[in-house]
């Protein structure tokens, strides 16, 4: 641990001129490696400053250099601190544990806010790898893993899977009338084939080779605590049934108190729903992205985007991707993934518990009522204004054209994928404790 620590702080102290860090002031520079309370403070009112896409890639480099290096004096600090307090009982020093409430402390979950603000406050700025390193090294040399940290009652937290059945007996399971086209993992041939027609498609038993869906499951929540260090990682989340609701909100807060708060009750309220939706999980945590796999689909060649007419596709072109955009979405029941489209091809993958999706053709935009430029100037032009699931005489008083318009539907389950061509207007709506990722492609 203690050379990882030397290395990691001698690559925060010295840049040179083709660095893009060194555009900030030198005399912020020369404080982040001793002082980085203060340079934290003032890169944060810069991140503030400007739109993020805009931020100067230095500042961000400077906040998350500046958290690596609060980071690194934590680690040193709470190790001395544990080998202190061993050798005080007679335990030996030199290989701290959390397993003793008397050397453990807090500073651990110190440390994991620190890193995992970097990450998501500034995008880690090319320190990804530096993070996970001391992030893995820490839970190695401590003996983390899904240890208790003390004597306690089993808790929800120990149960050894998702309240699937509990969250399922309050939904509103609809009935399917129009399904979408289903086949069981098709060959390449046969699925860009298929991708000419421009048409949905459930694919079956897709997701049996994907590690977390058997022996690295996640299904059991004791697997996810342990691959976010105990719960401590921080993870984003929308707050709230659909971010297109009033009282929609956001929050940072721990992996565990997610889970405890929104997920393992099993029961949840449009009050009380919260989202970890469309967030790169994986670049975070790359320890879950060994878990699963890129589907091949994701290689093949997508017809191109139809000329927009009146009607529109409710997409514009978009610049081609140098890979597939991952993307994890986890929250309880009742979270709701409004009528919009997206600007890729998207292949959605379940991994736990069961989803509601209704698709529309792009051809049919006309009927949707998309929103515009609302606050801020955000662009919503790809989101709806309709409900898809109000009542059929709220949506003829306010959108009468929206009755007019054809779908098809499914029921998404666990270790199946549905093929969502770009252009096409989907609406979703979890039915259970649900896990899915999302592969963008084009």
């Amino acid at each position: 641990m203690q050379s990882l620590l030397d290395k990691t702080h001698a690559a925060i102290s010295s840049w040179d001129r083709s660095d893009l860090i060194s555009e900030c002031p030198a005399s912020v520079l020369a404080l982040l490696p001793s002082t980085p309370d203060p340079i934290i403070a003032l890169a944060h009112t810069k991140l503030h400053t400007f739109p993020f896409a805009s931020v100067p890639i230095c500042w961000r480099r400077v906040y998350t250099d500046a958290s690596i290096a609060k980071a690194i004096g934590l680690i040193r600090t709470g190790l001395e601190d544990c080998d202190r307090s061993q050798q005080k009982n007679g335990l030996g020093g030199g290989n701290a544990t959390l397993n003793d409430d008397k050397v453990e402390g807090e500073w651990v979950d110190v440390v994991v806010k620190v890193l995992d603000m970097a990450a998501i406050m500034a995008g880690a700025a090319g320190r990804e790898q530096m993070i996970e390193q001391l992030l893995s090294a820490l839970q190695s040399h401590l003996g983390e893993a899904i240890a208790p940290r003390r004597k306690r009652r089993k808790t929800q937290r120990d149960q050894d899977s998702f309240p699937i059945a509990k969250s399922m007996e309050l939904s509103r399971i609809p009935t399917i009338g129009y399904q979408v086209l289903s086949t069981t993992n098709p060959s390449m041939d046969a699925f860009e084939a298929h991708m000419r027609r421009s048409q949905p498609l459930l694919i079956r038993a897709a997701l049996n080779h994907w590690p977390a869906m058997h022996e690295r499951p996640w299904s059991n929540p004791k697997y996810l605590l342990e691959k976010t260090l105990g719960g401590r990682r921080l993870v984003p989340i929308e707050i709230g049934r659909s971010y297109t609701d009033v009282d929609w909100g956001q929050s940072i807060i721990t992996f565990k108190e997610f889970m405890e708060k929104y997920i393992m009750p099993g029961v949840s309220y449009p009050s009380n729903l919260g989202y970890l939706a469309q967030y790169d999980l994986f670049s975070q945590i790359p320890s879950l992205r060994n878990d699963i796999a890129v589907p091949d689909y994701c290689y093949t060649t997508p017809p191109p985007l139809k000329a927009s007419g009146s009607a529109g596709t409710g997409t514009l072109p978009m610049p081609q991707l140098q890979g597939p955009l991952l993307n994890a979405w986890f929250g309880p029941a009742g979270t709701v993934s409004p009528l919009h489209t997206d600007p890729y091809h998207n292949i959605l993958c379940q991994v736990v518990g069961k989803k509601y999706v209704r698709l529309y053709s792009p051809e049919q935009t006309d009927k949707f009522y998309p929103k515009g430029v609302e606050g801020g100037g955000v662009d919503m032009s790809n989101t709806s204004e309709v409900d898809v699931e109000a009542p059929a005489e709220v949506q003829s008083a306010n959108f009468p054209l929206f009755l007019q318009a054809t779908y098809v539907e499914t029921i998404l389950g666990e270790g199946e994928c549905l093929y969502i061509p770009q252009g096409w207007w989907h609406y979703i709506r979890s039915l259970s404790v649900s896990l899915s990722v999302s592969f963008w492609w084009n």
